[in-house]
């Protein structure tokens, strides 16, 4: 009970550091009293240090198995992680503020949407990818809320960013500027014209993208205990 316990409150925890600075008139005062460099660093590390909670408190809890692990299904996140690792190398510094990443003080300019013409969203559609695969891949109570809880959280972040930027983009440029950074597109991969405009971006996000898959292969069963391979 008391591993639960733990959990339940990691979770709590995890939740509220991510809502309540979200909420208006709570970000913007933190901002002024620390500077902003200094508040996001503070927060990047708090959450850092929630979210190893709260995986540590998931491997604690009592195992309730709702469906088997199986070689099949453990290749799941592996078939995905390209694909996840492709949109984490391409969501930072990404050039449409309103996002997980993007540049806050960067004006968007449709005509040169850069990497935000495959994706105004890249970071929260990849932790979707990520936590729906490791879902399906961990069959126990406690870590299917977990990641079914990743899950929740990231899809309820993209109408919450849209929002913001509906309210922020002047009513004439609106609809240009979000057709121009859609949810989800691959055309852009077959525009010569944005290849030739983003060809100094591409090589060396796809290399970054290499280098994380790597890493976090290498490094997965030092830190969470289990190799991500199938037996």
């Amino acid at each position: 009970m008391t591993d639960w316990i733990e959990f339940a409150a990691a979770l709590s925890v995890f939740f509220a550091s991510h809502l309540l600075p979200a909420r208006p008139g709570v970000r913007e005062p933190l901002i002024g009293l620390l500077g902003r460099r200094a508040y996001f660093a503070a927060y990047g590390v708090v959450s850092l240090l929630v979210l190893a909670w709260l995986i540590a408190a998931a491997a604690r809890a009592p195992f309730v198995e709702l469906w088997p692990q199986t070689p099949a299904v453990r290749w799941v996140p592996n078939c995905t992680a390209p694909v996840v690792w492709m949109l984490v190398a391409q969501g930072f510094g990404l050039p449409w503020p309103w996002t997980l990443g993007g540049k806050r003080r960067m004006p968007f300019d449709p005509e040169r949407p850069g990497l935000a013409a495959l994706s105004r969203h890249p970071l929260l559609i990849a932790l979707m990818l990520w936590s729906a695969a490791h879902t399906l891949t961990n069959g126990d109570l406690a870590h299917v809320i977990m990641f079914g809880s990743f899950f929740g959280l990231s899809v309820a972040a993209i109408p919450m960013f849209d929002r913001r930027a509906r309210r922020a983009l002047p009513p004439a440029e609106r609809e240009t500027a979000l057709r121009a950074a859609p949810l989800f597109s691959l055309r852009p991969l077959v525009d010569p014209h944005w290849l030739k405009q983003n060809e100094e971006h591409i090589l060396p996000r796809l290399l970054a993208a290499a280098a994380l898959w790597a890493l976090a292969l290498a490094l997965h069963q030092t830190v969470v205990g289990v190799s991500p391979l199938p037996m």
